[in-house]
């Protein structure tokens, strides 16, 4: 009897004990969950040199933990040729990824491609060619795959995926006025794809409220000019996108962010203003490193904080200024 009621008044003071520990454990797990991390490139590479560095960029992103990297646009020179055997090049190369790799197309890889340098080619049919190499089916490149919602239709470069409490959303906005042509009137092209990007925006945006999430991250490639745009000087190609991003973001209680490359500055800042000419508290633009600099961005997700992203640049070789 002595050993029995021993052993129950141990059971007694262990088990509650153990209670605590296992929630401290469970609650320190949640704490981790409770961050993600990806990395952000672009406008790379547009040299023998960083093709050559762009592997061990890439290992060193799969190293730092990132769930994925996402791949901004201009995967080439816009001298280079637009040529089948470099588009197969480069998806062999994101492929190659340790990390799930999303790609977003930019002008230097279609939208140029009828330049003389670039071979002449037609950009639409050089679009078409990206979309059978890079987005076949419904999911990223990488050696482990991320699986993506694509935009229903023609324009499977439009995708969506979740990370945490984050949507990302990938919209083909290319640089050069967004393909709208040297002339006061838009080119066809545009004006069968701008409607689409619209509505892809509209969707992601209504998705996000719907579901609650704590923030949006937008991942094109053209710079749309921000400044040019609160100065009511904007460009046409980009005029109704960042006025609808405006519009949403106004509406939208979580974070906003757009990513973009372009012009080839590595900047994070809030460029986006209100009708009244304030900084939009809500937003924030990061564009990615580009030729010549090479690096990458890592963004952090962290439901303990009120701003809910941080992001790090980190310049490729590491140590350089």
């Amino acid at each position: 009897m002595s050993g029995k009621t021993g052993v129950s008044t141990v059971n007694r003071k262990f088990w509650p004990k153990l209670k605590w520990v296992l929630l401290l454990i469970g609650g320190i797990t949640q704490a981790q969950a409770d961050v993600w991390r990806f990395a952000i490139i672009g406008d790379t590479p547009y040299s023998a040199y960083e093709r050559a560095e762009l592997p061990k960029m890439l290992e060193a992103i799969a190293d730092s933990q990132a769930q994925f990297v996402a791949h901004i646009g201009d995967f080439k020179s816009g001298k280079d040729r637009c040529d089948d055997v470099l588009f197969e090049s480069r998806r062999h190369l994101f492929n190659a990824s340790r990390a799930p790799f999303v790609f977003v197309p930019g002008d230097n890889e279609w939208s140029d491609c009828d330049r003389i340098s670039n071979g002449s080619y037609d950009p639409f049919e050089r679009l078409n060619k990206l979309r059978s190499l890079f987005m076949s089916d419904g999911f990223s490149l990488g050696q482990k795959k991320l699986a993506l919602e694509r935009q229903a239709g023609n324009y499977p470069e439009h995708s969506r995926f979740r990370l945490g409490p984050v949507l990302f959303v990938t919209l083909n906005l290319p640089g050069g006025n967004n393909n709208w042509g040297l002339t006061s009137q838009a080119s066809p092209e545009f004006l069968s794809r701008n409607p689409v990007v619209i509505d892809w925006l509209k969707e992601s945006f209504a998705l996000a409220r719907r579901d609650k999430l704590a923030g949006i991250v937008l991942l094109f490639q053209a710079d749309p000019e921000f400044k040019h745009f609160n100065q009511g000087i904007g460009h046409q190609g980009y005029r109704e996108f960042l006025e609808l991003l405006r519009h949403e973001t106004s509406q939208y209680t979580g974070q906003v962010v757009a990513v973009h490359g372009d012009s080839h500055i590595s900047r994070i800042d809030r460029p986006l203003r209100d009708k009244q000419g304030r900084p939009m508290s809500n937003f924030v633009r990061v564009e990615t490193f580009g030729y010549p600099m090479m690096g990458w961005t890592r963004g952090v997700i962290d439901t303990e904080s009120s701003a809910l992203f941080r992001f790090e640049t980190h310049p490729w070789p590491p140590g350089q200024p």
